[in-house]
């Protein structure tokens, strides 16, 4: 059998062909238990969102974890990011605005 290295399809199956049973079962099991170890963090988030605690620390760990092997998870703590670093952006802003606006009036 002649392997195309330079066919991105084919490269990814002759990859998976030499990778040995053991190898594709601790890939599975890392991948679960990561799998199980994140949602169980971000489950505990969203309860601290109704409970008094820090969902806004536990949620980003939670969506940390599971990026590890999910990119869904990735995408999500990458816009909570973004939203986050926005919202201190503009809440930063008008603290200056506010602060600029009492200095020069004296």
């Amino acid at each position: 059998m002649i392997i195309d290295h330079h066919h991105p399809q084919r490269k990814m199956t002759a990859g998976i062909k030499s990778m040995s049973t053991f190898d594709m079962t601790v890939r599975l099991a890392r991948r679960i238990a990561i799998g199980i170890v994140g949602a169980t963090v971000l489950a505990l988030g969203i309860v601290l969102i109704i409970a008094p605690g820090p969902a806004f620390i536990v949620i980003p760990i939670g969506l940390a974890i599971l990026g590890m092997e999910f990119a869904w998870a990735r995408r999500w703590l990458g816009r909570l990011r973004q939203h986050l670093s926005a919202e201190n952006s503009k809440r930063y802003g008008e603290q200056a605005e506010q602060h600029r606006n009492r200095h020069s009036r004296s």
